[in-house]
């Protein structure tokens, strides 16, 4: 039995542990379940065999989550198109019940630039990457989790550190804002040269729909390609107004979500994400499978 004493300790670090469990899974299923499986964990082990409870659910969901990311590896295998992290969605407004997931995207360590990047690396790479660089776990605690000497562990960190440098920094907010809104507007303007300026000319569109709905399949790279696309996505939405579209936070910064009005809780059925480089729009990411949006907590 777990005393109630443990039982708010480990409340008072359930952020703390989702937020970890989100950036080394990508999933917030996947991170809600860690976080759950660390909780029943700790309940079969003696409270005096845990001398700092913070760093030992660290280090149990480290463990839980190189599971889930070995699992989610062979799905993988079987998906159809480009696979992203699911994002973690709000209206920005205050909740009026106070959300673990909001803690969640206050780091930027949770930006959607830097958990793509991180959706790129090795389970093993990734592990050693977020629990020594962002949560400082000594080389030899990963080196259990993962199986391997210490020194392999450093070494898996640094191959991910190099990988994970690609990843722009995020802008302020409102140099973001500023970036989607004009975005927005040049196409409700309809002219394809109008939107590809508002675009970086390094600019990428990746979709994920796993199948779900037509969209680009590969990742589509360049800003008249992806001005062309996205007129073609908005235009099919202003033909069928079946959705509504409006603003919404996409791991901490702006975004879009298209929702069912018919569903009773305005059900998210499409988010669009943005990554901002020199004032325009770096990356966007197209969250179009429903299945990977039970992050998108709108009310």
């Amino acid at each position: 039995m777990v005393s109630p004493f443990l039982a708010d300790l480990f409340e008072s670090h359930r952020a703390h542990l989702l937020s970890v469990a989100y950036r080394l899974t990508g999933s917030v299923g996947d991170a809600e379940d860690a976080v759950q499986e660390s909780w029943l964990r700790m309940a079969g082990v003696h409270q005096s065999e845990i001398e700092d409870l913070r760093a030992w659910l660290t280090t149990v969901v480290g463990r839980i989550c190189l599971d889930h990311l070995r699992s989610a590896a062979v799905r993988r295998e079987a998906y159809v198109g480009q696979w992203l992290p699911e994002p973690i969605v709000s209206a920005g407004a205050p909740s009026r019940t106070p959300d673990p997931l909001d803690v969640v995207v206050r780091n930027q360590d949770s930006r959607m630039a830097a958990m793509v990047v991180l959706d790129a690396l090795t389970p093993q790479q990734r592990v050693a990457l977020v629990l020594h660089d962002g949560l400082s776990v000594p080389f030899a605690e990963i080196a259990e989790i993962l199986g391997v000497t210490a020194d392999a562990a450093r070494q898996l960190a640094v191959r991910a550190r190099k990988t994970a440098a690609r990843a722009p920094e995020p802008v302020d907010d409102e140099v973001h804002d500023a970036a989607v809104r004009r975005f927005l507007a040049a196409l409700a303007t309809g002219d394809v040269a109008a939107v590809a300026a508002t675009l970086h000319p390094d600019a990428t569109f990746t979709a994920d729909a796993g199948g779900t709905t037509k969209t680009a399949l590969d990742v589509v790279a360049g800003a008249e390609k992806i001005a062309r696309l996205a007129l073609g996505l908005w235009r099919a939405h202003e033909r069928d107004q079946v959705l509504e579209l409006g603003f919404a936070v996409v791991n901490g910064q702006s975004g879009l979500v298209l929702t069912d009005p018919n569903s009773p809780f305005g059900r998210p059925v499409r988010v669009l994400g943005f990554v901002v480089k020199d004032q325009k729009i770096w990356a966007t990411y197209d969250f179009a499978n429903v299945l990977k949006l039970s992050g998108a907590r709108l009310r």
